[in-house]
């Protein structure tokens, strides 16, 4: 509640006597935290290290989901493809094991959500699980023998030498009001976006402001190509067996409960709205959210009680109740799985393969 009401402060959602005091005291903190965040900028890149391998660097500059884990996997998947052996490091947020964890570990309580959905799905790409991301670089190397690491939420890895830097933003709310946390949700300041290489824009197909984002960023960094992207369901399968698959209109015209515990929970709900689903109850959850019997009782109950039948949520909730030991009863709870898609991709794969030629 408390970190949901500071999120409210951050994005100017609440207005007041008591807020505009509460705005003032975290403006002062976040002074704090930037003259913090620049000097370790400053004091990493001097120190920057190699890693003797390719380094890709998928991140993003304020708090929340703008998609970088479909992005991930969407290069892991690609440079696969054309012959590269491909490892991802992630810091695995909100995991409760904080030891280097590899690729035979099979729990998202272990893991964390994202490295665990990364996974399941990749297969036989490693996710390493490591804080220490240079620790976990030389891992892949070694055990391995990877020619590429995938850095999964890797902006703030100053200390890091990379090879591509691509940064991704929420083309729905791709800065917040501009000011660092805890008053706004930038992670880093706004000017620190000199050293991307590639922006990609998420989830254009939602907001009317793609060109005055793409003006801003341009204005910061003219020499890197921006991108625009969007998510697409491909499908849905059942939480229990993700060999059943519907395809993507096998639910058009059905009214649905769906609940999730992700960054922008409003996206979810427009893509199955943009499915042609009658949202009936929506249930919306903290990011990386971990659920209770109770909680996923009272979602089966009261869609019971709205004669409700289908009950829908997202992959990286998946990832977290698979191996929760929850009981759905009788209940089918379906799983949307979406790919990202690129505009100018070919340009986009061009960029990618042009570090191999360095």
């Amino acid at each position: 509640m408390i970190r949901r009401y500071l999120f409210s402060l951050a994005l100017d959602r609440r207005n007041g006597f008591i807020p505009a005091l509460l705005k003032g005291v975290l403006f002062l903190v976040s002074l704090i935290y930037g003259a913090l965040v620049i000097s370790l900028i400053f004091l990493s890149r001097i120190l920057r290290r190699p890693l003797g391998c390719k380094v890709i660097s998928v991140g993003n500059v304020t708090m929340g989901g703008t998609g970088k884990t479909a992005l991930v996997s969407y290069i892991a998947e690609l440079l696969k493809r054309e012959g590269h052996t491909v490892a991802i490091i992630s810091r695995g947020y909100k995991r409760k094991v904080t030891r280097s964890q590899g690729h035979k570990v099979t729990s998202a309580e272990i893991m964390g959500d994202e490295p665990f959905m990364l996974k399941e799905r990749l297969k036989d790409i490693p996710v390493i699980v490591d804080a220490n991301r240079f620790r976990a670089g030389e891992r892949a190397a070694r055990e391995y023998k990877a020619d590429t690491v995938i850095l999964d939420d890797g902006l703030q890895q100053w200390g890091l030498k990379k090879d591509l830097e691509i940064v991704t933003i929420d083309a729905t709310c791709p800065f917040g009001n501009r000011n660092l946390l805890p008053r706004g949700i930038l992670r880093q300041p706004l000017f620190s976006l000199k050293c991307a290489d590639i922006f990609l824009l998420t989830k254009t197909n939602l907001s009317r402001d793609v060109a005055k984002i793409k003006d801003t960023l341009s204005k910061i960094n003219p020499d890197a190509p921006i991108f625009e992207s969007f998510h697409r369901p491909i499908g849905f399968y059942n939480i229990k067996d993700p060999s059943r698959v519907l395809p993507v209109d096998g639910l058009k015209g059905r009214t649905a409960t769906i609940f999730s515990g992700i960054g922008e929970p409003v996206s979810f709900k427009e893509t199955a709205r943009g499915l042609g689903i009658t949202v009936g109850l929506s249930f919306e959850f903290p990011d990386h959210h971990n659920y209770t019997q109770k909680e996923i009782d009272e979602i089966i109950n009261s869609s019971t009680e709205k004669k409700i039948d289908t009950i829908i949520t997202t992959e990286k909730d998946s990832a977290r109740l698979g191996h929760s030991g929850i009981s759905y009863g009788e209940r089918e709870i379906l799983v949307m799985r979406i790919e990202i898609v690129i505009n100018e991709e070919e340009k986009f794969q061009s960029r990618l393969r042009g570090i191999y030629a360095v």
